[in-house]
């Protein structure tokens, strides 16, 4: 199939990429919680392919600062344009719902919001400062924005010291200028580099089947490694509108478990690799 059948959505997807229908009491549980405290998941944001794996367990990806972002990635769904002001109620209203929801690990992420001096940092600060006073017990993961490479507002974020904070390089060196709205590659190894420095578990995640080799995907493990990355994601890229790049390979589960033995070799502490993992796919286990 070439690109322009990718375009059509004439790609018929295999067998190992078929998800269930959401459904179950805890998945309708997550969902209530969620809609009654008017909060945001990447989760349904993001079209997410494990929603349903996840909500069924009572685990979300809670999305903070909104649901509109102010960069274009061509891979991403979430929504893009000006957002609304940053809502300082957020934070309670997010810890509040993670104790309804009897967690024991949340994982929270956010739209870029290039709009705002500090890119966001002084409310992911305080988000993580609640849910820590509301629920001690609850282990926190942050998959954050790159702050446009500020290491003052990175810091700010930092020193709230979620247990792990993971930023995505999303796809490797040559096709970053082609995906990436704004982002560079360079500059988000950067970001992984300072928060290794700090002492923090850092993580990335990368999606692979838009275009890219085997040697270029292992070529940015080395570059995460060599920045102190510890926890690796890598999943397949789902195009989530006919907008969006097309999918040029459904890489086979093979190449996924070559990929996590290479990352286990080249040192990564812990290694999720499959067709359908995501950033914050069994993101408990990360912090071992």
């Amino acid at each position: 199939m070439n690109i322009r059948e990718d375009r059509q959505n004439k790609r018929i997807k295999p067998d190992w990429l078929k998800i269930k229908v959401p459904f179950g009491k805890t998945y309708r549980n997550v969902k209530e919680v969620i809609e009654k405290n008017k909060l945001h998941t990447i989760c349904t944001s993001g079209h997410c392919p494990n929603m349903e794996d996840c909500w069924g367990r009572g685990t979300a990806t809670l999305m903070i600062l909104g649901d509109i972002c102010t960069r274009a990635c061509k891979f991403c769904a979430v929504k893009t344009g000006k957002p609304l002001e940053a809502d300082w109620e957020e934070p309670k209203r997010v810890a509040e719902s993670i104790e309804l929801l009897k967690l024991n690990h949340v994982v929270l992420t956010s739209v870029d919001r290039d709009d705002l001096d500090d890119g966001g940092a002084a409310i992911w600060a305080e988000t993580v400062r609640q849910i820590k006073e509301r629920t001690p017990h609850v282990t926190i993961e942050t998959l954050i924005p790159d702050f446009k490479g500020k290491y003052e507002d990175l810091k700010t974020m930092m020193e709230s010291r979620p247990e792990v904070i993971s930023h995505n390089m999303e796809t490797t060196r040559i096709l970053t200028p082609r995906l990436r709205s704004l982002a560079k590659y360079d500059r988000s190894l950067q970001v992984i580099k300072w928060i290794s420095e700090f002492g923090l578990v850092s993580k990335s995640g990368i999606m692979v089947g838009i275009g890219e080799t085997e040697e270029d995907v292992l070529e940015t493990m080395d570059d995460l490694r060599a920045a102190g990355c510890q926890v690796l994601t890598i999943g397949q890229y789902l195009q989530p509108t006919r907008d969006h790049l097309p999918v040029r390979e459904y890489v086979h589960p093979d190449v996924f478990e070559r990929y996590r033995l290479a990352g286990i070799e080249k040192g990564f502490s812990h290694v999720e690799s499959g067709p359908l993992v995501r950033s914050s796919y069994h993101a408990e286990k990360h912090i071992k």
